[in-house]
């Protein structure tokens, strides 16, 4: 073992040189390595990766906080490189933990971190290693270059953010001394490219959508197989789901995603253009519709303007030669903010428009873990959390630094459409900003969560370009 962890650095780089002609650039390797740490939750083993983190800052000065939960094994990194105090700390803030795989469907090991086609591959190589990578390179590199701070600058790696009970809430509860800061960068929007690798827009999320689920229970009588009868619980769920599957929910435009289709029109052609503006501004019922038609061929865009279904666990029968008695589908909604329970009831109710189908709110809960009394009174609370401001030192430096990174993409305010760890923050009035920062196109984009998950290196270093350059906007000394 110990051979072979000697050998795997050298291979990985002799791969990317026959590859690509070039050494295997810092922040790339870092990456490599970060993936080669298998955190998929559960159980997550972040620990593992703290350790790896700690070898990495202590040589150049952070002041480096390792802190364990309750689960063996789980454990959140905080290094923090110290200014002079003069403004209150500018925080990057990355999960460790990633979601499971399904090996045989990867065409590599997907904790192996291989180096081909000018990227890196592997599980979480976009969500959200490759972010941890860049933040972490780009505080490094102000590190190295002793680069006077009035703020401090804080690194967090931290846990179950894909799942589990001792995420940042838990971490806020526990070392809130050690987060607490002005404003904060996370995960979040997206920087775009076309199929020719040129970055179109670039999205910064200053809200994130939440989640809540509801069960659908269809009842019927439970008898012997050999003799089935009209109420059968199965074919009345079935029906119900046919009913949700061939219906979609209405766009909710903040205004946000409307400063955000508003800005795609402006690197569009037509027709897209037209059913952009459409879309945003338009007051004809038809043109609407047609331009809510056209952009949800695009699945992340017609994720971020509406109230998303889908089904997720189903539950029927517990023998082969008995009819059950019930059948239950759990459907989970992620929801535009302001979005109450009730209202999703009501319209599930109009949609199926059967009395033998009882709706109700699933009890909420993270993987199989159901959520504590605290974490569903956070959970309604996100739900109606108004926006992160624009009006703030770091967000305008992002947008400076995009534009300066990224010449001739556009720079917009957007809604994520996913949940995020952001709330630990959010929650205290603290602004909180969210991005990938690497550009990524459709097809890099479809692989998150999926398989042969690959992030390009070309945007790995753009990306500590920008977040180096927003640093350094936000926290280097004033002369």
């Amino acid at each position: 073992m110990r051979l072979r962890s000697l050998l795997l650095p050298l291979f990985t780089t002799c791969l990317f040189a026959a590859d690509t002609a070039a050494p295997l650039p810092e922040v790339a390797q870092l990456l490599v390595d970060i993936i080669r740490v298998d955190t998929s939750n559960p159980p997550g083993n972040e620990d593992k990766l703290a350790q790896l983190l700690a070898a990495k800052f202590k040589p150049y000065g952070f002041e480096i906080d390792i802190i364990p939960t309750p689960q063996p094994g789980k454990s959140h990194f905080i290094a923090r490189l110290r200014g002079n105090g003069s403004r209150k700390p500018v925080l990057l803030a990355a999960h460790a933990d990633v979601v499971g795989v399904e090996r045989e469907k990867w065409t590599v090991d997907p904790f192996e971190g291989v180096v081909k086609d000018g990227a890196v591959w592997g599980r979480g190589a976009i969500d959200f290693k490759g972010g941890l990578a860049v933040f972490a390179q780009a505080a490094i590199d102000i590190a190295r270059r002793k680069i006077p701070l009035d703020r401090d600058i804080i690194f967090l790696s931290e846990a179950d953010e894909e799942g589990g009970q001792y995420n940042t809430r838990y971490l806020s509860t526990k070392a809130w001394d050690k987060i607490d800061c002005e404003f904060a960068l996370n995960e979040g929007g997206w920087i775009i490219k076309d199929d020719k690798g040129k970055v179109l827009y670039v999205s910064i999320s200053t809200a994130d959508k939440s989640g809540v689920s509801l069960k659908l229970t269809a009842r019927g009588t439970s008898t012997h197989s050999s003799m089935p009868r009209p109420d059968n619980a199965i074919y009345t769920l079935a029906r119900a789901l046919a009913k949700v599957s061939e219906y979609d929910t209405k766009p909710k435009l903040t205004s946000s995603t409307r400063e955000f289709f508003m800005a795609l029109s402006q690197v569009s052609a037509e027709p897209m253009k037209s059913h952009f503006r459409n879309l945003s501004e338009g007051k004809d019922p038809q043109l609407v519709a047609a331009a809510d038609k056209a952009i949800s061929e695009n699945t992340l865009l017609h994720a971020i303007m509406r109230d998303t279904i889908a089904p997720v666990l189903m539950n029927a029968g517990f023998r082969g030669n008995v009819i059950p008695g019930s059948a239950e589908v759990t459907l989970n909604f992620r929801t535009i903010p302001g979005t109450s329970n009730q209202e999703l009831i009501d319209e599930m109710t109009r949609v199926i428009n059967d009395p033998r189908v009882e709706i109700t709110v699933a009890q909420p809960g993270i993987g199989r873990t159901p959520l504590t009394p605290e974490q569903l009174k956070d959970y309604e609370r996100l739900r109606n959390m108004p926006e992160s401001s624009k009006e703030t030192d770091l967000y305008r430096a992002l947008v400076a630094s995009s534009k300066k990174t990224y010449p001739g993409a556009v720079v917009t305010p957007y809604l994520f459409q996913a949940g995020t760890d952001a709330f630990a923050w959010r929650s205290r009035n603290i602004p909180v900003y969210g991005i990938y920062p690497y550009p990524i196109d459709a097809a890099d984009l479809s692989r998150m969560h999926g398989n042969d998950e690959r992030v390009p290196i070309s945007s790995l270093q753009t990306g500590v370009a920008l977040i180096t350059d927003t640093l350094l906007d936000v926290a280097a000394a004033k002369k």
